[in-house]
């Protein structure tokens, strides 16, 4: 039974009805969240069984151009602090 099926079966009888949505979205989700959560790219990768940590890179690097710039965020304030003290 195809994602969509699936989803639209749920949502004739649900009151809170569920987004159409595909897998393979999940899988996006799954691999942002972890890269926004620290999670090393190497390990990511081996998750979503991408052969090379280059790939996971690629796909994602707008994911982790974000985290770069709130790690760079936190360093600045952790400096402010310092100043003030």
């Amino acid at each position: 039974m195809p994602d969509r099926t699936l989803i639209e079966a749920h949502n004739e009888t649900a009151s809170d009805p569920l987004p159409v949505i595909r897998l393979h979205d999940l899988r996006h989700v799954h691999a942002t969240v972890l890269l926004l959560a620290g999670v090393p790219v190497h390990v990511v990768a081996a998750r979503l069984g991408h052969a090379d940590p280059a790939i996971t890179l690629r796909v994602y690097a707008h994911v982790i151009r974000s985290a770069e710039t709130a790690a760079a965020d936190i360093f600045a304030k952790s400096l402010e602090t310092a100043d003030q003290q």
